[in-house]
């Protein structure tokens, strides 16, 4: 009998075992809940603008004040990718400029053009003029 009595032992060991880890999952996924409820939905746009890199936010401010319906349907779109992650790089200006411009929006960008004149850089702008003065003046 005492063969009998340790394998119940066992089997009533191995039984609370199993009951305290269902427990203990059960807590668990109870309180995974509670964690999303007091974690606030991310704006699209905040989750978007944390996953631009170098003159990102410059091309999406650009959109928006040009294009402003369509931009935030692209928005949410991205950062619905960011959250799947299925986006996981950061997006550049370039990048994100691409994106516009393949979907047909021509997001007109302000550009200047830096020469070096005396070991300055000044705008091609400036440069020009001030040839055009000199060239006057002969």
């Amino acid at each position: 009998m005492s063969e009998e009595d340790s394998e119940l032992e066992r089997l009533k060991a191995k039984r609370l075992a199993e009951m305290q880890k269902n427990i203990s999952s059960k807590q668990e996924i109870e309180k995974t809940p509670e964690l999303i409820k007091e974690k606030p939905l991310e704006n699209p746009r905040d989750l978007l603008v944390n996953r631009l890199g170098f003159r990102g936010l410059e091309v999406l401010e650009n959109a928006e004040s040009q294009f402003p319906n369509e931009t935030k349907i692209i928005i949410e779109k991205l950062s619905e990718l960011i959250k799947t992650g299925e986006i996981d790089e950061i997006i550049d200006g370039g990048k994100l400029l691409a994106l516009f411009r393949s979907i047909g929006l021509s997001i007109r960008m302000a550009t200047k053009i830096n020469v070096e004149q005396d070991g300055k850089f000044i705008s091609l702008s400036d440069k020009l003029s001030g040839q055009s003065s000199h060239d006057s003046d002969e």
